[in-house]
């Protein structure tokens, strides 16, 4: 009994470490880096406010939507909401 248990124990030991190897070989490497998945990220963000401000201004509002881009426009709305 004692050579089968050692038998298999090698075996556990010889899968322990061609699981280590596997996991060494498939290393990850990123095709695009973080910083730039951030600097995407923040970019389509910003494009998103800007066509959401641009359909709201110009559609719902009934404006011209390149309007909304005008500090006069905005100057106006913060006129308008503290009642100057």
């Amino acid at each position: 009994m004692d050579e089968q248990q050692q038998h298999r124990e090698e075996k556990e030991h010889n899968k322990e470490k061609a699981g280590t190897a596997r996991r060494r070989k498939f290393q990850r490497t990123r095709l695009i880096p973080i910083w730039l998945r951030l600097l995407i990220v923040f970019a389509l963000m910003a494009a998103s406010l800007a066509t959401g401000l641009a359909i709201g201004y110009g559609v719902i509002g009934d404006g011209k939507p390149r309007d909304v881009f005008k500090r006069s426009t905005w100057q106006h709305i913060i006129d308008f909401v503290e009642k100057k």
